[in-house]
């Protein structure tokens, strides 16, 4: 039976536990905390948890991540990486921030479950059927940049996720950090600074009409569509087939071509992520992260007038900043969202302006060291 070590304690992660719980061939043995596990009566296997990076890594045969915290989750991996452990992450804002640093180190992927993973995993399906992917597409019901404080204190009661985490999926933080894992990872482009989201009748419909952009652009697409009535909380993948193929698809209600889309109906996060587990602890290939040159970062655009000496904490789902996925190579002054817990503003900000280096003093992280040496 492997031996599994959990990163992180919230939501996601607590479900990994519970999911792993009823396996036959893997067995979570450590959950690492930067808190006080004598002080979580909150967690439901006390007896797993540790504060001690040393327990997770001599105790485990690969460690999967769930932090969402891109800063604080880079010293578990380090440990782990350096004892030559696999990484399995439910984290693409730490696959985003640094993930690249990690996957020149080792075995580092992002899990199935997620739609970056569901998506990669419909790409090996869809190339198995000799499919040529144009659009590797999110599926977003609702979207508002500027949500209100009653408003996510209601939903995130509700929905039972933490608060920052109902404002990042509602201000659209964590699509456009979703799909720049993407971007990254499947060799992708963006159309421009903080993706099309077009509306669509229908799925098939969007992803025709992203797949038109994919092939004026000359690159594969990652993007998502908004608002689809009737869609459901999956992913999707539009492509070309041979010429010769068409017929065939059309008698398999595939439609006309030539552009066909896959549609997954589903994404199941924790549920799904023992698949992964699996596959690394068999030696197949990663699934998915960040790539060794990524091309897409996500950075903090500011809500409203953000002022000289501002500090700014968890930027990832709050009221004040939010994520938009950028083309690197465009803004060299660029700075991760990830890494701006903390970050004071040296000058004013204005509402819709990109937070850049030169606007802020960050903190000191070893998250900030491996970014610089990406650059």
């Amino acid at each position: 039976m492997a031996r599994i070590g959990v990163v992180g304690t919230g939501y996601i992660a607590k479900g990994i536990v519970m999911a792993l719980a009823r396996t036959d061939d893997l067995k979570v043995v450590r959950v690492f905390t930067h808190s006080n596990p004598s002080t979580r009566t909150d967690y439901p296997k006390p007896a797993l948890l540790t504060n001690r990076v040393e327990d997770l890594v001599a105790e485990s045969d690969l460690v999967v991540v769930a932090s969402g915290d891109p800063i604080r989750a880079v010293e578990p991996v380090e440990a782990a990486m350096a004892a030559s452990l696999p990484v399995v992450t439910m984290d693409a804002e730490l696959q985003v921030t640094v993930g690249s640093h990690f996957t020149r180190q080792g075995y580092f992927t992002e899990a199935e479950g997620d739609q970056p993973g569901c998506l990669a995993a419909l790409r090996e399906e869809a190339l198995a059927m000799g499919f040529s992917p144009l659009v590797y597409g999110n599926l977003k019901g609702f979207l508002n940049h500027h949500p209100t404080l009653e408003e996510m204190r209601y939903w995130s009661g509700v929905q039972g996720i933490s608060l920052d985490k109902t404002v990042a999926f509602t201000d659209g933080t964590k699509v456009q950090i979703e799909q720049a894992l993407v971007a990254n990872g499947l060799g992708a482009a963006i159309a421009r600074d903080g993706l099309l989201g077009p509306t669509a009748a229908s799925v098939t419909e969007g992803g025709a009409e992203l797949a038109k952009t994919a092939e004026a652009l000359g690159a594969p697409l990652s993007d998502y569509l908004l608002g689809v009535q009737g869609a459901p909380a999956g992913v999707f993948l539009t492509g070309r087939h041979e010429e010769e193929a068409q017929p065939y698809l059309q008698y398999y209600k595939m439609g006309d071509g030539p552009y066909y889309t896959l549609l997954r109906n589903y994404h199941l996060c924790h549920f799904e992520v023992g698949k992964t587990v699996r596959r690394a602890l068999e030696g197949r290939p990663p699934l998915l992260n960040n790539g060794t040159a990524p091309g897409v970062q996500v950075v903090g655009v500011a809500k409203k007038l953000l002022k000289q000496g501002k500090v700014l904490r968890h930027p990832i789902g709050s009221f004040e900043v939010r994520g938009v996925a950028i083309n690197i190579a465009d803004h060299p002054d660029h700075v991760p969202i990830g890494l701006l817990d903390g970050a004071r503003l040296t000058r004013h900000v204005a509402a819709e302006k990109m937070i850049t280096l030169d606007d802020v003093e960050l903190p000191g992280s070893r998250a900030l060291a491996l970014w610089r040496g990406l650059r």
